[in-house]
């Protein structure tokens, strides 16, 4: 690496980290805990390269970036910040920030992003005005790395005229992502038209839609489950679209490719809405966020008039290392029922308890769920696995790969659902106590020992 770069952090120890990971690699490092000495740098010409925080003790790092587009333009800058939001990373895009990272940062990973901002030159693009309000009370938050991603990819496509699908489970949010790549877009003035099968009825039913959408954003909500017929008209209808016109959004649950296999869901419509697939994580896949979600519904219900509370230690344990299979839905509700149910301020772990338990242990099986047997998932990852090797064999010990990918989550589930009791879990999975003992060392599973609700 090679340039100057402008660090701005009212933290000590971050100004330390990047001003020696920088040197080491190369560049020369102004640090700076002020963002009035960092703007004095920007207007004596200093810096090829600029990262600052936001929340800085004498204004808001994102405030100066239209000042440092106009004073430098081209002058890249990374935003790295603890507001861990979606609407953090939106406002970044929104006022062109070259790149933005949550706290705490992955210190390789914003060296590559660095390099990469020192190396290529920027395209300067004409900035836009952010939308006021509604923010707070997108319940899109998260610090985990699978939420960061989501929020940067929302930030990159939502004004481009590309198709986007929003994929997910249930309950995940897919239809606030969507929402707010329309709100954060370049249309958020223009209509935002929810499109179901029966919209699409009658000969003039997709000209209707159209008109209807004005040129803003039309959204097929769990378009897996369209029937053939509407399949058709949508296709017809994305195909009269001009360029730069109404902008086409789609949600779905479904496993649209299997649905493909199974003759039951149009390859032609799949491609036409996959201009950009938006994956939306599971609470399983970001454990570390159900703390902060249930603080933020928490804090809304209060908001909205309702009791102060707040979960106890124990309690926020447990509602950590529930399943949530509905997800975030199902989280919000049952801290509503908590809000309401619970007899003192502080939320014990009893009362969640209570309300867990009554929870169904999974949700419901949508069409196209198909209750496939597990043998035939297995196969069709398999087949996909040798698939994408184009005709050449994969590397050689597969079959201990493929048994560790299976036994890793066998055996996780299986401590999950006997509360880390290993000698309950060996009889569970009817093998020695001891060669459990040895696979969990071998396949480096941590163990808790906590309460299970059954």
């Amino acid at each position: 690496m090679d340039g100057t770069v402008l660090v701005a952090d009212d933290d000590r120890t971050i100004r330390t980290v990047l001003t020696q990971a920088l040197t080491r690699a190369g560049c020369k490092v102004h640090a700076t805990s002020s963002l009035v000495t960092l703007m004095r740098w920007v207007d004596e010409g200093k810096g090829d390269l600029v990262i600052s925080d936001v929340v800085m003790p004498d204004g808001n790092g994102l405030d100066t970036l239209p000042r440092i587009a106009e004073a430098r333009p081209g002058l890249p800058v990374i935003v790295i910040s603890a507001q861990n939001t979606i609407m953090t990373a939106i406002q970044a895009a929104e006022k062109d920030a070259y790149d933005y990272l949550p706290k705490p940062f992955d210190l390789p990973d914003l060296m590559r992003r660095a390099s990469r901002a020192l190396e290529v030159k920027r395209r300067v693009a004409p900035r836009r005005e952010t939308q006021e309000g509604g923010g707070d009370e997108l319940p899109l938050v998260g610090r985990t790395p699978a939420m960061q991603e989501l929020y940067r990819l929302v930030a990159r496509v939502m004004n481009t005229t590309l198709p986007v699908l929003v994929s997910g489970e249930s309950g995940t949010g897919k239809s606030l992502i969507a929402k707010a790549i329309h709100d954060f877009s370049d249309r958020r003035t223009l209509p935002y038209v929810v499109a179901t099968a029966s919209d699409l009825d009658g000969a003039d039913g997709p000209s209707a839609l159209l008109s209807r959408a004005k040129g803003g954003s039309l959204i097929f909500d769990e378009v897996g489950d369209f029937p053939a017929e509407a399949q058709v008209r949508i296709v017809r209808m994305l195909d009269t679209l001009e360029e730069g016109g109404t902008r086409v959004m789609a949600t779905t649950q479904a496993d649209l490719t299997g649905l493909i296999e199974e003759g039951r869901f149009r390859e032609d419509l799949f491609y036409r809405l996959g201009g950009v697939t938006v994956a939306v994580p599971s609470l399983r896949e970001r454990v570390d966020d159900i703390p902060l979600l249930a603080e933020h519904f928490l804090a809304r219900a209060e908001r909205d008039g309702g009791p102060l509370r707040r979960l106890s230690d124990s309690a926020r344990d447990l509602v950590r290392t529930y399943s949530w299979p509905g997800n975030v839905r199902q989280l919000e509700n049952a801290v509503r029922r908590l809000v309401a149910t619970a007899n003192e301020e502080e939320i014990t772990r009893t009362e969640v308890e209570s309300v867990l338990g009554s929870q169904p242990a999974m949700e419901p099986l949508r069409q196209g769920g198909g209750g496939e047997k597990l043998s035939a998932s297995v196969e069709k990852h398999l087949r996909r696995y040798f698939d994408l090797h184009g005709g050449v064999l994969p590397p050689p010990g597969l079959y201990q790969r493929i048994l560790k990918e299976v036994e890793l989550p066998l055996i996780e589930i299986a401590l999950d659902a006997t509360g880390g009791n290993q000698a309950r879990c060996a009889d569970l999975l009817g093998i020695n106590r001891n060669t459990l003992r040895k696979k969990i060392t071998d396949l480096d599973i941590r163990v808790t020992r906590r309460r299970k609700l059954m």
